[in-house]
């Protein structure tokens, strides 16, 4: 189990049927205008992929996903723990035009998790990908689609406000974009969380960017796996939650590797050529669009737009004893 974080006096502004009732309202609202603002239809997405197909997300390489096999079929197969790879194959089986995407409903299993107020076995997310031109690959058209992601948030909120006046708004409007290398450099002597929680302190919401390669330390900001975001192009969505006192990350995101990065970041994450799979050798011989996109939090959303101390408080889980205990005995109710 983390840290638990136990926020004093704690009382949530709605009760367990009405916060069921606000999760909806905040769920269809920003799928509405996340869908208007990137230009996305919605699609259905597997639960689950065969293991050979090289489809499922390495996250940070060392998460273990949850495997099985079906009676009467001969294979091994993986719960997603995200659709990085397999949305990449659905554009191109969706024949989506550029300036088009998708976007669908992501439930994995985080077998290794550990959990606390942000973190819990089971995530929910929306996924989105969005089919871009060579021409795009920039940091300003990242910049965009973050700025757009951001603005579904604002109207999601105010929406929200209307409904229930006394909730706190968290995100603000304005975007503050820093690297992870000018992150570094400003609080040198601050590990990677620490400086994330200090940049959004101030700025309150944050986009940081270039995630997944050496910095100038010697360290990475954070791990990526090196066969779906561009290092150079991608990043962490994060806004400064007063309740935890601390920054939440809703969500990550970035412009996929081409052929030449792919190659790069296989050479520094020391991937021999015959761990490939067929979605990497697709890459490799521009068989696939060039895309962007990531994860947005469904839970995280709305844990901060509704206030709340733990993400176990608007979505039903398995939790350790200890933990629903403790939250039990300063008014955070686990579902």
């Amino acid at each position: 189990m983390g840290k638990l974080l136990l926020p004093k006096g704690y009382q949530s502004q709605l009760d367990i049927l009405e916060t069921q009732k606000a999760i909806k309202l905040t769920k269809d609202v920003f799928e509405k205008e996340l869908s208007q603002a990137l230009n996305l239809i919605r699609v259905s997405a597997p639960l689950y992929v065969e293991k050979s197909s090289g489809l499922n997300d390495g996250l940070n390489g060392v998460e273990r996903p949850v495997s099985f096999d079906f009676k009467h079929m001969d294979c091994v197969v993986e719960v997603v723990q995200s659709l990085a790879k397999w949305k990449r194959n659905a554009l191109k089986k969706y024949n989506l035009s550029k300036g088009m995407g998708l976007y669908t409903d992501m439930n994995a299993i985080r077998r290794d998790e550990e959990m606390d107020n942000l973190h819990s076995t089971y995530v929910d997310q929306w996924d989105f990908e969005l089919v871009i031109g060579q021409e795009d690959r920039h940091l300003e058209y990242l910049k965009g689609v973050v700025c757009g992601i951001v603005s579904s948030l604002i109207k999601t909120q105010k929406q929200l406000q209307q409904h229930y006046p006394f909730l706190m708004p968290i995100i603000h409007e304005e975007v503050y974009f820093i690297t992870s290398e000018e992150l570094l450099h400003r609080y040198p002597h601050l590990n990677s969380k620490q400086r994330e929680d200090a940049i959004c302190k101030e700025h309150k919401t944050v986009f940081v960017m270039q995630i997944g390669d050496l910095l100038s330390n010697g360290d990475k900001h954070d791990g990526r796996a090196f066969d779906y975001d561009d290092w150079s192009l991608n990043g962490d969505l994060l806004v400064w939650y007063p309740l935890l006192e601390r920054s939440i990350e809703l969500s990550s995101m970035g412009i996929r590797v081409d052929q030449a990065t792919l190659k790069q970041q296989q050479v520094k994450a020391k991937v021999m050529d015959e761990d490939l799979k067929q979605y990497h050798h697709d890459v490799l011989h521009n068989r696939l669009p060039l895309t962007m996109g990531g994860g947005i939090g469904q839970s995280r959303i709305c844990m901060v737009l509704l206030n709340k101390a733990h993400v176990g408080e608007v979505h039903a889980s398995i939790w350790p004893v200890s933990m629903v205990e403790m939250c039990l005995n300063h008014n955070i109710f686990l579902l």
